[in-house]
């Protein structure tokens, strides 16, 4: 690889840092929109149930978290995938740095 490539190669993970932040911001307002919704399709109420309501019991409270993990676990999939392909199309460099991803 020449020089010019490997400083390119170097300087795009950094350079996307902030603009990942800017994605994984506007997927997680996303994901919340998109578990009112379900939610809403799901029990047919306009609030999901709180940890600490005590007025719901604790089926309804983890059928709430698990809906709204797996939720936010897609959108923050999508987001970040197509973030990361968008920067390699444009770049010709893989975001991340190395192959490992975020987590």
């Amino acid at each position: 690889m020449n020089k010019m490539k490997l400083k390119r190669k170097a300087k795009v993970p950094l350079v996307y840092k902030p603009v990942g932040f800017a994605l994984g911001w506007g997927g997680g307002a996303l994901a919340g929109l998109a578990f009112q919704k379900a939610w809403k399709a799901l029990r047919h109420e306009d609030d999901a149930p709180d940890a600490l309501d005590p007025d719901r019991k604790w089926g309804e409270i983890l059928l709430a978290a698990a809906v709204q993990g797996a939720i936010f676990a897609v959108v923050r999939s999508v987001v970040d995938r197509s973030g990361a392909k968008a920067v390699q199309r444009a770049t010709g460099v893989w975001p991340s740095g190395d192959n490992t991803g975020r987590d």
